[in-house]
């Protein structure tokens, strides 16, 4: 086996490791959890503002 088999067996793993990983995300089990995920940082917007409004009551 030379070099230029092994670049292209390692071209050939690479891809399929890109193909799983794309398959992976966009199924329909990891939707939820991208989700949640994607929606998180509203969440500590939201209490944030819920702890500044709390503060300024306080004072």
């Amino acid at each position: 086996m030379d070099y230029g088999t092994l670049r292209g067996f390692f071209a050939l793993l690479i891809l399929a490791l890109f193909i799983i990983i794309v398959i992976w995300s966009y199924s329909k089990k990891r939707k939820s959890s991208f989700d949640s995920a994607a929606n998180s940082i509203f969440e500590e917007d939201r209490k944030e503002k819920n702890n500044k409004q709390e503060t300024n009551k306080n004072v």
